[in-house]
């Protein structure tokens, strides 16, 4: 039975995604809310992080926000605000992915494309002389494809060059600080420290690590308390779980802080994302609609806290 619901379901996204170019924005994300998410959307008074969030697609529309989810412009953006030596060197861009001049990047590096959300357009080379170029390739023009703006209507995607840009190769070193240990994964994972932010006022860390291996989320408070047992943004069939253990507080944790702080200012909810590597906190990436907001927190009550803590401009 269950797997039946399911396939209905998945028929259902298929049908609404080739119907969306016929779709208003509104129209659109009501129907595809209701697929994903199993409740009508309340877009007159919206009450869970997932509602607010669809309202924020539809009424609030910065022109800035086409610029801050833009991984290349982003950049230049960012560094303005809180100083260029936050910022991971970029090493090239183009505009498709025949034209990377290979020859000139170093033996590691990581390639991204620019308009898109998650993962799906990054590939990580930690060594040149095996790196499989006609399936990077591939996979980049596959994602240069994927528009975010007509699935879920995230409409800052909408105005951002499809680009590729190539990134400095970041990795996590094992560092003793008083009594503090700086630990990495066997396979180099950078741990990714999102900074869930209201009005410039960061209350929550998602913490991401082992993603490569057996993705785990944790969440922690200001004071790097871990919230137990809570995960998210995920959806009933991830097969996501805490870490076993307390992640270690990172070097740089206050002066992210301080930067989630300083590029969140006037919008009402936004999710800015670091790095920690050897105490020096490096940007990540800026989302206003992470998982696009069709995803759930666990235990379920999370939905609502975090969606008292936006405050829509009605």
């Amino acid at each position: 039975m269950e797997i039946m619901k399911n396939a209905s379901k998945q028929l259902l996204l298929r049908l609404i995604h080739k119907l969306g170019c016929i779709l208003p924005d509104k129209a659109y994300l009501k129907i595809l809310f209701r697929i994903k998410m199993g409740y009508k959307l309340n877009l007159k008074n919206p009450q869970t992080f997932s509602e607010k969030i669809q309202w924020l697609k539809l009424y609030d529309r910065n022109p800035q926000y086409a610029i801050m989810v833009d991984k290349y412009a982003t950049k230049k953006y960012v560094a303005e605000i809180i100083g260029n030596e936050y910022i991971i060197p970029t090493l090239g861009v183009w505009d498709k992915p025949e034209r990377i001049e290979w020859d000139k990047l170093p033996k590691q590096f990581v390639l991204k494309t620019t308009h898109g959300g998650g993962g799906g357009g990054i590939i990580i080379c930690r060594d040149k002389d095996t790196f499989d170029k006609a399936s990077a390739i591939e996979k980049l023009n596959k994602s240069l494809k994927q528009d975010i703006y007509k699935d879920f209507r995230e409409w800052p995607y909408k105005h951002v060059p499809r680009r590729i840009i190539a990134e400095k190769y970041m990795e996590e070193t094992k560092e003793k600080h008083k009594n503090y240990i700086n630990t990495t994964s066997q396979t180099g994972n950078l741990h990714d420290y999102k900074f869930y932010c209201f009005n410039g006022a960061p209350r929550l860390c998602q913490v991401i690590s082992d993603r490569a291996i057996n993705e785990k989320i944790d969440f922690y408070d200001m004071n790097w308390n871990k919230l137990e047992k809570m995960i998210g943004l995920i959806c009933p069939t991830d097969h996501i779980s805490n870490s076993n253990d307390t992640i270690p507080c990172p070097l740089s944790f206050e002066k992210m802080k301080n930067c989630a702080h300083l590029l969140s200012q006037n919008i009402p909810f936004s999710r800015i994302d670091f790095y920690d590597i050897s105490g020096h906190t490096y940007f990540g990436e800026i989302t206003f609609y992470p998982a696009s907001g069709l995803g759930s927190f666990y235990p379920i009550e999370w939905n609502k806290k975090i969606g008292d803590w936006i405050n829509l401009p009605l």
